[in-house]
This record gives C-alpha cells, sequence and structure tokens, in this order.
C-alpha cells in the first residue's frame, strides 16, 4: 500500500511552471533537435513512434483488427489493420498518422499547463507499453524501450526541476516535428510522385487531391503550435 501511495505521490504531483529562461532554453533545444540534420534523423524515431501509434489507436477505436506496428532505421513505419479497405474507419485511420505527433503535443501541453510533467511522463510511459506489444521487428522493440527507458529514467530520478524540462522538451519535439513531417512530405510527394503516402490513399478513397490532404495534415500541425503555445505556462 505505501508503494501504491508513493507511486500515487509521483504521478499526482504538482509542479511550478518552469522560469522564463529555462523555457525558452528548453524550446530552442527542441527546435535544434528539429532543425539540425543530423539531430534530427535520430530524434525523429519519436515523431515515427507516435505517428503509428495514432494510426494503431483510431485502427481499433473504428473497429478494425489490429496486425501489427513495425517501426524501421530509416524512421519510416508500418502500422498494419484489417477490416473493410473503404470507408469511414479507414479514412479516420489515414488521417490519424500526421496529426497524431501533433494532438499528443498539444495534449501535453495542456497536462503541463495545468502543472502535472511528472503524470505527463507516466501517461507517456503507459502509451508506449501499449504500443510496445504491438511491435513486430526488432528494431521498432528496441525504438520504443530505449525511448521508454529514457522517460523511465526522468520519472523515477529526475528532480521537479528535470522532470519539467523534459516533459517540456519532449512536448514541444513533437509539436515542432509534427509541422516538419508535414512539410516534408509534401515535398516528398513534389519530388517523387507520390504513391503510397497517408496522403496519396486518402485521395484514392476520398477523390479529394493529396496535396490538399498533405495541407491539412501541415495546418493542423501549425494550429496545435500556436493553441500549445497559448497554454504553456511560463514565469518571469
Amino acid at each position: 500500500m505505501d508503494a501504491l501511495l508513493e507511486f500515487w505521490g509521483r504521478v499526482s504531483a504538482h509542479q511550478d511552471p518552469l522560469p522564463a529562461a529555462t523555457t525558452l532554453l528548453t524550446v530552442l533545444t527542441a527546435g535544434l533537435f528539429v532543425l539540425v540534420p543530423a539531430l534530427w534523423r535520430r530524434a525523429r524515431h519519436l515523431v515515427t513512434i507516435a505517428h503509428e501509434g495514432g494510426h494503431a489507436l483510431v485502427a481499433t477505436l473504428t473497429g478494425r483488427r489490429l496486425g501489427g506496428i513495425r517501426l524501421h532505421s530509416d524512421t519510416s513505419g508500418l502500422t498494419v489493420s484489417r477490416g473493410r479497405p473503404r470507408g469511414f474507419g479507414m479514412i479516420l485511420t489515414l488521417l490519424a498518422g500526421y496529426t497524431a505527433p501533433a494532438l499528443l503535443g498539444l495534449a501535453a501541453a495542456t497536462i503541463l499547463g495545468a502543472g502535472y510533467a511528472g503524470g505527463l511522463l507516466w501517461l507517456l510511459l503507459a502509451a508506449l507499453a501499449l504500443i510496445l506489444v504491438q511491435i513486430r521487428n526488432w528494431f521498432g522493440l528496441w525504438s520504443v524501450l530505449v525511448t521508454g527507458a529514457l522517460i523511465l529514467a526522468l520519472t523515477w530520478f529526475g528532480t521537479p526541476l528535470v522532470q519539467g524540462i523534459g516533459a517540456l522538451l519532449i512536448t514541444t519535439f513533437l509539436l515542432l516535428g509534427a509541422v516538419r513531417t508535414a512539410i516534408e512530405l509534401q515535398v516528398s510527394r513534389s519530388r517523387r510522385g507520390g504513391l503510397s503516402s497517408d496522403a496519396d490513399q486518402l485521395a484514392r478513397l476520398t477523390h479529394v487531391p493529396g496535396i490538399v490532404w498533405a495541407a491539412l495534415f501541415v495546418l493542423v500541425a501549425v494550429l496545435c503550435v500556436g493553441l500549445a503555445a497559448s497554454v504553456l505556462p511560463i514565469t518571469a
């Protein structure tokens, strides 16, 4: 019982907002991870995990049978689900991928705004655990386990200040990373013609041009960044 109470205390602990200078430095650091190619290639796996997790969640919620998730070393991923190849459920499942990192980032910012950085980190760990059981390849297993280990270290050993910085770094990276991946999607489509991307699959299902869906992904990501900025707490 004491262990459960201690755990609940960690999850539900309220934390003061980060100082403005610390917040700014953390946001700039997240921006570097998104903008610097060498850092982006390594950190982008977190966005891929969120992307494929979004596909998997919505596929399950719409009644599709989830077949598993594969994450690859080139930061691509694949979520397999079985069900009707057309229809509203399939459309929502395809929509969920590129929007998931941005929406997750916005939800995380809302939790941070309420002062629960530690609780946010534990929620992310729970989400990773759910994704882990659906992983179907070795690299994917390694990627999720390493990500989970880093977040667990933050939650268990980090001071409230370190937890707040870590939670803000993850949140900001997801938000900015969602913008970059949405833009990269259209860049890739324009160069290669786009055949199997989420936007092109949506175009075939709905007869709405793929560029419209790609633009929608960018719009959602940018809106989430703006909304997140309005709810994140900053002290002087």
